[in-house]
């Protein structure tokens, strides 16, 4: 079975991309069905910060290194391939992370400075031959923000130029970065802890899946 691949990338730091992969990989891993594997291409190296304080008796998360699992890798295989994009990614690196996704997901957070920083990225994310040829599917998360309120209008407002789906929207609260200093993701919670994030994450993994 080839390996599904999921990229997930916009120009601004600060958006919530390594968030958004590693609670994507840890949600794929928990579904127990197939391996999953974690591609930090940013030289921040936060994913992989993440992974290394990952517990072992949660489910398992392969690193990948230059395209190589645990160094010995010579291919993706199969399975789940999360790739969680440095800031400001361009041109050729762009173009190679796009040959190996199948969903491109792009987190924005619903500010004037967030939006700017994404509309060029966007359009020139709409030209790539990947995603013209639709071997990449395009979706945008909504990060720290309430459906209910003016500024997800906004954001739905923005992105209504592009005619791309908004997957879902994840609320702005301290579980993720909670979690995240024990290698955790909300997956791994209680859900009287990480039950309603859980939730909003659902329409996401539909859409990741193909479903």
């Amino acid at each position: 079975m080839k390996m599904k691949s999921v990229l997930v990338v916009n120009p601004k730091g600060g958006a919530g991309k390594t968030t958004l992969a590693i609670n994507l990989a840890a949600a794929l891993a928990s579904a127990g069905d197939q391996q999953v594997k974690l591609w930090d291409l940013d030289r921040q190296h936060s994913a992989l910060d993440w992974l290394a304080l990952r517990p072992a008796d949660r489910p398992p998360i392969q690193p990948m290194y230059n395209g190589q699992a645990n160094g010995r890798d010579k291919g993706v295989g199969s399975g789940w391939l999360v790739l969680d994009a440095p800031a400001g990614i361009r041109g050729k690196m762009l173009d190679r992370a796009l040959k190996l996704a199948n969903k491109v997901i792009v987190p924005i957070q619903p500010s004037m400075f967030d939006m700017a920083a994404s509309s060029q990225f966007i359009q020139e994310l709409l030209k790539e031959k990947a995603v013209r040829n639709h071997h990449a599917f395009v979706g945008i998360v909504g990060m720290r923000v309430d459906p209910r309120t003016r500024a997800a209008a906004t954001l739905g407002a923005f992105l209504h130029q592009f005619d791309l789906p908004i997957v879902t929207l994840l609320r702005d609260t301290q579980v993720y970065a909670n979690a995240a200093f024990n290698g955790l993701s909300i997956f791994d919670l209680p859900s009287s802890v990480g039950g309603k994030d859980v939730e909003q994450w659902n329409p996401l993994l539909e859409w990741v899946s193909g479903k």
